[in-house]
């Protein structure tokens, strides 16, 4: 079971670490609403796990492999759109991770990966406890969709400050454990 501060608690470290941390730059806006539904909002899906002894968090970050997304995430490079948004879900995720650790000390976090927004579908086999879903619009141009589960092994509840959430935006430098 999840309580309702933790539910607001994971949505608010969500809305500051996507504002952050899924822009290009940090002049760009990233507008997020939630969304009924738990339908793709993309063809493809990048899943990240945030995991401890009490609870499993997966973050699905929905995306289309338009020219509008390429442009906004490669730009002139070479490389695959789904791995250099990998990196910025990672970066989300990592962000996300940071201010959870204040709460649980036992976090780990998973290599994103890729899947087909068919799969989206088959989140309920995880038998949820918390299942959300947003709409996001990066810079009035780009469209994502996100989505936030939460499985629990136990019941959890904490609140995360607001003022923490707002101070955390460090430069994404990389962390050794």
């Amino acid at each position: 079971m999840i309580g309702p501060h933790a539910r607001d608690s994971i949505e608010r470290i969500f809305f500051a670490a996507a504002r952050t941390r899924l822009v290009t730059d940090s002049q760009h806006s990233c507008e997020i609403v939630p969304r009924a539904g738990e339908g793709p909002q993309g063809e493809r899906l990048v899943v990240l796990t945030i995991s401890s002894m009490q609870f499993r968090l997966l973050l699905l970050l929905h995306f289309e492999d338009d020219e509008r997304t390429q442009r906004y995430y490669v730009g002139d490079a070479t490389r695959e759109l789904t791995e250099c948004f990998m990196e910025f879900g990672n970066l989300c995720c990592g962000s996300m991770n940071q201010q959870l650790v204040e709460h649980f000390p036992d976090l780990g976090m998973s290599t994103p990966y890729a899947l087909s927004s068919g799969c989206l579908p088959y989140l309920r086999e995880l038998k949820p406890d918390y299942v959300q879903s947003y709409a996001l619009t990066i810079d009035h141009d780009i469209r994502l969709g996100a989505t936030l589960c939460v499985c629990t092994q136990a019941p959890i509840d904490f609140v995360a400050s607001s003022t923490a959430i707002e101070a955390h935006d460090s430069a994404g430098e990389l962390e050794l454990f």
